[in-house]
């Protein structure tokens, strides 16, 4: 094993570098057997301690390598983003030429041709880079045992990333079955830092995970990460969402001037849209300098940025998510971060796309929202010096998509019940499947169940000599056409009346436009011609965006690590301890929330009532982020109500919620009665919320997942509204007739564990019964309630009336 360790130090020598300590007991590790996990920071070369080692193996295990020629796939890279694939196909070419491996490296994801899979499957890659839904597609395929025969080992990157969705479950139930073609398998993960690193690795391995045969392997590289808030001139005392931001473009237009390259992070994909167009108005200069890159633009178009920074060529950048994950884009050297990141990991994350090698140091300049965003910052800071990161919460129990994968197995090879249970056992996801709830899903699609019997198409699959198949082409062809768990709204292609494709935007957003209406995207003024087919048709216009298109689902909740760091910078102000330079910056905002109301420290909880011509307001603050605000608002008006029957208007943002009546709450009486307290909560929170209606909002996704409903051909998709009511009759007939369906049960189990974060928000409300609740009687909106009460206004205004209304509300209440 040293000779082998040695080839690939000689390596990383030619190219000048040195191997660290962890990459080369990454070597090691693999070399000895082991499965396993590689965390390491940003750029410090996560990707060649597993691909290095891949090659070592395969030179030792054939000495005649450099002319063995088709050796079959012996490696499979799974990868969350396609623009990640782009940069590991370049580092494995750039490895197999330096170590003379004849081997071919080959991407399959939703952009490779026809005509490259099809040559991909007569003659494998050495090395497949792929996603979680090609790879499905694989195992859909005739034949697939034949084609994944040489395979040693799987590769999963950015497995943090994969583990908090329903395609990390896709990739656990991928390796069951792969795990039972090759005995000699070998499971690897690459992750990000995670508070939950060993379950990370436990739903990965399986039932690998086993003592004594896996390793983590750590890296032992400090990444110095430099925070630097772009504070406004002057302080609002009334801040507001999305205000402060754009105040704030010239200085964000100097940081980019003074850097040769600067990714511009936004969080969400209409944010995007509107900072590229305002810089560019502003910075005219940057025009044929400045690019976008969201998910929802074209491939073409991405690939083209992607390659204008590899070559750094591109003065800005203004993404989202979709350039989050480990990009090599060595030139970049600034990075921005538009609004409240949220969470710790993200900002991480995205901190080390700048100073993307070993030991440079990350430097992130953050641009506030609204003033109260800037405790974020500090919060970031604080968790850093503390070592303080999220956890990753895997999914277990998601019954549709191991629907989805029996009913991919079924039109390949078909599937033996009992061989197939075992390996589905095995998994982290499905080790709690029951004997009965096996029984039930395999009965589902064989018979369509209790509910579907009468109907033919529910029978998707037969049983033959104990073989379950799918004996219909059309059937076959439609589910591999909907394989994959990322389910969003309806969209539709925008095209240039000329015919060139520039991206998707969801159906409801053009639903809403007339032709002559003009709209932002892609970084460009669009006039909307026509609707025609599936596709928008467009034309560019110079007149200015009357519209920006907004996507679902944009909107991160506070991380429970976060609200925690944001209350302890609040106590620090309390304690006049701060020392934070945003804190210090925000003591004016903080002494007039301390004069109007109260500054709650860390064993306070604070509660504001007041009137105002709207009627009556109750605000409570647990900074435990938006999801889980929801859910202690709906259950607060509930059990207020069981006191005095009101109705309420909820609203609420990630710091804190408000309940607005046109009647006097009586907020005293129901702290005395513990409106607050834990006991009988499940019941209450059942109670409180529609659960019916959220449960039915999800079963949408879950529907289309499992295949109880089909999204369409490609250019052909079934329209939003009939997918919709499709699904929702599914929901009414299993909900009526049909209570232990398990597709039923997962919709609620999932409105509990990730709308409302029910574990969450039960951990939140023991903090509070230990705290003393103060509560106040200001006579006007206090600086923590105002940001709140503007996002329940911005439901019901349109963009110029609640500005100008706004404005004139933060005059008359910053007085």
């Amino acid at each position: 094993m040293y000779n082998l360790l040695e080839i690939g130090k000689d390596w990383f020598k030619e190219r000048g570098w040195q191997p660290f300590d962890f990459q080369t007991e990454a070597w090691g590790a693999f070399l000895s057997g082991f499965s396993g996990l590689v965390n390491a920071p940003t750029g410090s070369g996560k990707t060649y301690s597993l691909m290095v080692a891949i090659a070592l193996e395969f030179i030792r295990n054939n000495p005649d390598y450099k002319t063995k020629k088709n050796s079959g796939l012996q490696a499979i890279w799974i990868t969350p983003i396609r623009a990640l694939s782009k940069e590991i196909e370049l580092s494995a070419n750039r490895m197999i030429e330096g170590l003379k491996l004849p081997w071919k490296v080959g991407v399959r994801s939703g952009d490779t041709s026809l005509k490259e899979r099809q040559k991909q499957k007569t003659k494998p890659p050495e090395l497949l880079i792929t996603t979680p839904e090609s790879l499905h597609l694989l195992l859909g395929q005739k034949g697939y045992p034949e084609y994944f025969k040489d395979l040693k080992v799987v590769v999963a990157d950015e497995w943090h990333e994969l583990m908090g969705s329903k395609r990390g479950v896709q990739v656990e139930l991928a390796l069951s079955r792969l795990k039972s073609l090759s005995s000699q398998l070998k499971v690897w993960g690459i992750s990000a830092t995670i508070g939950n690193m060993g379950e990370a690795l436990q739903a990965l391995l399986g039932d690998f995970y086993l003592p004594g045969k896996y390793k983590i392997i750590r890296a032992d590289i400090e990444k110095k990460v430099e925070i630097e808030s772009v504070l406004p001139d002057s302080l609002e005392r009334m801040p507001w969402a999305g205000h402060l931001g754009i105040q704030l473009l010239d200085k964000v237009i100097e940081i980019i001037k003074q850097s040769n390259s600067t990714l511009i992070f936004t969080n969400t994909r209409s944010f995007a849209e509107i900072w590229y167009q305002k810089i560019l108005d502003r910075a005219p200069e940057f025009s044929g300098l400045m690019a976008m890159h969201h998910g929802s633009i074209s491939q073409e178009l991405r690939s083209w940025v992607e390659e204008q920074l590899h070559e750094g060529k591109l003065k800005a950048v203004v993404c989202t998510s979709s350039l989050d994950l480990g990009v090599d884009f060595r030139p970049v050297e600034t990075v921005i971060q538009i609004g409240g990141p949220k969470g710790v990991a993200r900002f991480m994350q995205r901190a080390g796309r700048s100073g993307h090698q070993p030991g440079a140091i990350s430097k992130i300049h953050f641009v506030p929202t609204h003033s109260l965003e800037l405790m974020e910052a500090a919060g970031i800071r604080e968790a850093i010096r503390r070592k303080v990161v999220e956890d990753r919460i895997p999914y277990i129990r998601s019954f549709d998509v191991l629907m989805q994968y029996l009913i991919t197995l079924a039109i390949s090879n078909g599937f033996e019940a009992e061989k197939t249970w075992e390996e589905v056992r095995g998994t982290f996801s499905f080790s709690s499947i029951t004997d009965d709830e096996w029984i039930w899903l395999l009965n589902f699609i064989t018979t369509g169940g209790d509910s579907l019997r009468a109907y033919d198409e529910y029978r998707k699959v037969v049983v033959r000599d104990g073989i379950y198949k799918v004996e219909s082409r059309t059937l076959a062809m439609k589910h591999r056409l909907s394989i994959g768990t990322i389910v969003g709204d309806a969209t539709v292609h925008v095209k240039f009346v000329s015919g060139k494709y520039l991206g998707t935007i969801e159906e409801y957003f053009i639903a809403r436009l007339n032709p002559g209406d003009v709209f932002w995207f892609a970084g460009r003024n669009l006039e909307f011609v026509r609707i025609k087919d599936m596709e928008v048709h467009v034309r560019k216009t110079k007149r200015k965006s009357g519209a920006v298109p907004s996507w679902m689902g944009g909107r991160m909740p506070l991380s429970s690590q976060m609200s925690e760091m944001i209350r302890l910078k609040i106590n620090e102000v309390v304690e006049g301890t701060e020392r934070d330079i945003e804190m210090k910056f925000l003591k004016p905002l903080f002494d007039l929330q301390i004069q109007r109301s109260h500054l709650p420290g860390k064993a306070e909880f604070l509660i504001e009532y007041f009137k105002s011509t709207e009627g009556y307001h109750v605000l409570m603050y647990p900074f435990e982020g938006r999801f889980v605000h929801e859910g202690i608002a709906a259950l607060v008006a509930y059990r207020i109500s069981q006191i005095q029957p009101i109705s309420f208007s909820i609203a609420m943002n990630d710091y804190g919620f408000e309940l607005l009546s046109d009647q006097p709450i009586p907020i005293e009486e129901a702290v005395e009665t513990d409106v607050l307290g834990t006991d009988d909560l499940m019941k209450d929170i059942q109670a409180s919320i529609n659960s019916i209606e959220m449960a039915r909002r999800k079963f949408r996704d879950i529907a289309a997942i499992s295949g109880l409903v089909f999204k369409g051909y490609p250019g052909k998709p079934v329209k939003d509204r009939h997918l919709q009511s499709s699904s929702q009759l599914f929901f009414n007939v299993f909900n009526d007739y049909d209570s232990h369906n398990l597709l039923l049960l997962q919709a609620y189990e999932e409105v509990m564990d990730f709308q409302l974060e029910e574990q969450r928000l039960r951990r939140a409300l023991e903090r509070i019964a230990k705290q003393k609740i103060i509560i106040t009687h200001p006579d006007k909106p206090t600086p923590f309630a105002f940001p709140i009460i503007v996002d329940r206004l911005r439901e019901k205004l349109t963009s110029e009336k609640l500005e100008d209304r706004i404005k004139r509300m933060a005059v008359q209440y910053a007085e």
